[in-house]
């Protein structure tokens, strides 16, 4: 079941920062180009206010935007062993999370996650399941400036060795019970917790929303 937990502010921040990338990717009108680009400095106003990030990092982000405007894809994989889920320890801001990140052009879907699982674990392993497809905001409550689709696959354990990363600090295996502090922007504990749901239930549909 999908939760809102976004606060509207944020939703308006980045559908004015979606009418504003559209408009300067299509529009040709040298005065439409001129609001688009008003619309873009208060949706980047309306976003530094209700977060904690300086107004000028998000308008340089906002700014490197070009082309039609798509919500972005971060890829997750859950792999299972003797019960217990692999996390990962992010060097960033030292809390865990399941192995994963942007999806890479070129890769299909279940090629980008199982290519994030061995960059960032050592692990091999690959997809069976697309379990969860989840909008980040709605199920997080934490602020982002772009629309992000987190797609989250059910992975079968195929084999290496653990083995932390650059971004990685350190690799575990955990009980659904005795999870460490997670990083709550990349995973939450309700997501682990369907994860476990749809391994003990492997015919539930895929979760979405």
């Amino acid at each position: 079941m999908t939760t809102n937990l976004d606060p509207r502010w944020l939703r308006w921040a980045q559908r004015l920062q979606a009418i504003a990338q559209d408009g300067l990717a299509y529009g040709d009108n040298v005065y439409d180009r001129e609001r688009y680009e008003m619309i873009r400095e208060v949706a980047a106003e309306i976003y530094a206010a209700g977060s904690d990030t300086p107004l000028e990092t998000i308008a340089g982000l906002f700014d490197q935007q070009a082309g039609y405007a798509t919500p972005k894809v971060d890829v997750r994989g859950a792999v299972f062993q003797q019960g217990r889920i692999l996390l990962v320890q992010e060097r960033s801001d030292g809390r865990w999370t399941l192995p994963g990140g942007w999806a890479d052009p070129g890769y299909s879907p279940s090629e980008n996650v199982a290519r994030e699982i061995h960059e960032e674990s050592g692990y091999e392993a690959r997809a069976v399941k697309l379990a969860l497809v989840h909008e980040r905001a709605r199920h997080t409550g934490l602020p982002h400036p772009f629309s992000i689709f987190k797609l989250f696959f059910i992975c079968e354990l195929m084999g290496g060795t653990p083995s932390a990363s650059s971004e990685t600090a350190a690799v575990a295996f955990f009980d659904e019970h005795d999870l460490p502090p997670l990083s709550l922007g990349r995973v939450t504990p309700s997501q682990i917790a369907s994860l476990f749901e749809h391994v003990r239930n492997p015919g539930l549909p895929t979760e979405f929303d």
